[in-house]
């Protein structure tokens, strides 16, 4: 045998898909040694890195997956902005139990106070408990359903979209809905009833939803399914992205 131990070592953990175990293993044995570690212990200690940089892999995996329009955190969140906003209620939703519930989430608020932050927060928290995580904005849905529809494809997507444990529909109410997009969306949010949780955040009151979906029966039908396990975040308020740029105007003034 002409290949020495650390080439066929190499080559089996490579085989094995084990690249933390490659990347440390001659590193970890010399701090063990060190410190008189035995090698039940060494062995022990890679198997835990490989497990711990596998999960990382696996959340970033999930976060590419989720097609989020920005990565944000629940802790850069500025929640003494926006005192309506029920801070406990999101930092107990970030824990996504509510998924395994399959309850959904409404973010209602005027524009700017940080629905989408929230959203993608939630979305976060959600990849880090290894849960299947879709985001799209409800005009892009629409369109890529009809898209779909068009394609003959519409079936598949349908499925795409229900496979997600979580799917955010961000900005609904913010372009008014034809009759066949809104009758398509409709279809989304039927088929992920009682079988997936779902995230809207809207700039409307449920009130003005049917100047979105242009009737009121559909409206009423549409509510009727996403309202039933919901948790409501009032997010009413100054604009976060207002206050932000008057601030960085008055410090470029001084």
């Amino acid at each position: 045998m002409t290949d020495t131990p650390q080439v066929l070592l190499a080559h089996y953990l490579k085989t094995l898909k084990l690249p933390t175990f490659l990347r440390e293993y001659e590193k970890v044995a010399r701090q063990c040694a060190a410190e008189g570690v035995d090698h039940i212990r060494y062995l022990l200690r890679l198997v835990e890195l490989e497990l711990i940089e596998r999960e990382r892999r696996t959340v970033e995996r999930r976060i590419r997956e989720a097609k989020f329009s920005a990565v944000k955190s629940l802790d850069r969140f500025d929640f003494l902005a926006l005192p309506s906003l029920n801070k406990p209620l999101v930092l107990e939703l970030a824990r996504c139990e509510y998924v395994a519930r399959r309850e959904n989430i409404i973010a209602l608020g005027n524009s700017g106070t940080g629905k989408t932050h929230i959203a993608l927060g939630l979305g976060l928290a959600a990849c880090q408990k290894g849960l299947s995580v879709g985001f799209v904005t409800a005009a892009a849905l629409v369109h890529e359903l009809i898209e779909a529809r068009d394609e003959k494809r519409l079936l598949r997507y349908q499925r795409q979209l229900s496979a997600h444990k979580l799917l955010i529909i961000d900005e609904l109410g913010y372009v008014p809905l034809s009759q066949t997009g809104a009758e398509l969306l409709f279809e989304v949010f039927s088929q992920r009833y009682e079988r997936g949780s779902t995230i809207v955040t809207s700039n409307l009151p449920f009130d003005e939803w049917t100047s979105v979906f242009g009737s009121e029966r559909l409206t009423g039908a549409l509510l009727d399914r996403l309202t039933h396990h919901v948790h409501i975040l009032e997010m009413n308020g100054q604009s976060y992205r207002l206050a932000q740029s008057r601030k960085r105007g008055r410090r470029e003034k001084v």
